[in-house]
């Protein structure tokens, strides 16, 4: 349809902008754009994990899976639910859903694992 052009937006789904912005964005942007977004989350997902793996604690390694496993778990459930795979909970698409309170707890939580990568081992063979 094109970006800002979706019927389904402004007809048919109950809130377009928060539980369904992947529908929208594949109306608007078509499979190229929904495949980017899985694949952006599927980016956040390994990184995440080689940052758990490099924590230089046992606490650090399970708070940096944690972590990426709920911001993982949380775009599964979305996207599977608005895909028909899964039943709809209302849980946002981090990062990309309107939602403030939402943002702000999803961005804490990305700086935490940010922190944990600049506090990790390097890989062998690598110097800081």
């Amino acid at each position: 349809m094109g970006p800002g052009n979706s019927r389904a937006r402004w007809f048919y789904l109950p809130n377009a902008h928060t539980d369904f912005i992947f529908a929208i964005i594949g109306e608007e942007i078509g499979l190229v754009g929904g495949l980017f977004v899985i694949t952006l989350f599927v980016v956040l997902v390994v990184l995440g994990w080689m940052v758990a793996r490099r924590a230089p604690d046992h606490f650090g390694q399970m708070l940096a899976a944690g972590i990426t496993a709920w911001l993982g778990f949380q775009g599964l459930i979305n996207v599977g639910g608005v895909l028909g795979w899964m039943p709809i909970t209302g849980i946002t698409l981090p990062f990309i859903s309107y939602g403030v309170s939402s943002l702000v707890v999803n961005m804490g939580t990305l700086g935490v694992l940010l922190n944990g990568a600049r506090q990790g081992r390097s890989p062998v063979g690598v110097r800081k």
